[in-house]
């Protein structure tokens, strides 16, 4: 899951600086509001990009992770119905 958040991260961040580069570099030559209207979508992309990739998917497991009080997790462990390693 992680690798397919990071790819869909990047492909945001490149679409990103493709708005930004063709609105200054071509599109400005014809229409000067076309080329704000694409940076002020290129703008709203990076906050939404960066949410997309911190987004915890349903395979990652940070509930369950060993606290370190190794009392306090054979407890936990005791309660969901798993064996620990020794």
């Amino acid at each position: 899951m992680y690798a397919r958040r990071r790819h869909a991260y990047f492909a945001m961040m490149g679409t990103c600086i493709g708005l930004f580069v063709l609105a200054w570099s071509v599109v400005r030559l014809w229409s000067m509001p076309v080329a704000v209207g694409m940076c002020v979508v290129a703008m709203v992309i990076p906050p939404v990009a960066a949410m997309v990739a911190n987004r915890r998917g349903p395979d990652d497991r940070w509930w369950d992770d060993p606290s370190g009080d190794t009392r306090s997790d054979e407890w936990w462990d005791e309660l969901d119905g798993k064996k620990r390693r020794q």
